[in-house]
């Protein structure tokens, strides 16, 4: 039995790519951040991996949503506590 979906390592190098365009527009401090961006989604490629989406990109959209939610509940907790 073969796997239906592609590795989602793989799925998120061809999702990288193609935004090339996009990042390529960018000024060149904004290409370091949209790389950052990519590089927060792969903290969570095994979550991702397991969502197995037909869509590639909703998984990459939720581990952006819950990173940043994860960042904004960290400030909110330290601005509670000062």
């Amino acid at each position: 039995m073969g796997r239906t979906m592609p590795s989602f390592r793989l799925t998120l190098i061809e999702e990288e790519q193609e935004w090339r365009p996009f990042r390529n527009a960018l000024d060149k401090k904004d290409r370091k951040e949209f790389d950052s961006m990519f590089a927060d989604v792969r903290l969570y490629i095994s979550a991702c991996s397991y969502a197995t989406k037909p869509v590639r990109a909703q998984p990459v959209f939720m581990a952006l949503a819950f990173h940043h939610y994860k960042q904004l509940a960290r400030i909110a907790e330290q601005m509670e506590m000062a």
